[in-house]
């Protein structure tokens, strides 16, 4: 595709189809079965077989943390560890202005 292609495409509003998580996680079951290739899966739900192949391995990725009773902790642990750095950072170009206007 060229660029004046792409551009004409983003300028035109087309904007890519999302899709919900139990609508992947049930073309993802699908695909786990193996019932069926992934380009009859595709052609069945409407999406390119490429996507069905990903959601299938993100889904057989993260079937384990659907049994971590420690994943929502470790979410919490991680979004507070970032809060904390982020005040970090904030008090240090803080006390920096204050140092550099005390030495003036």
């Amino acid at each position: 595709m060229s660029q004046t292609k792409f551009q004409e495409d983003l300028t035109m509003g087309k904007k890519r189809k999302t899709h919900s998580p139990q609508f992947k996680a049930k073309v993802a079951l699908a695909a786990i079965q193996n019932d069926e290739t992934a380009s009859q899966i595709a052609s069945r739900f409407g999406v390119h077989p490429t996507m069905v192949s990903n959601w299938k391995r993100q889904m057989l990725e993260g079937a384990a943390d659907i049994f971590d009773k420690n994943q929502k902790s470790k979410k919490q642990a991680e979004a507070q560890t970032n809060e904390l750095f982020r005040q970090i950072g904030q008090l240090k170009v803080e006390n920096d202005f204050l140092a550099r206007k005390l030495g003036s």
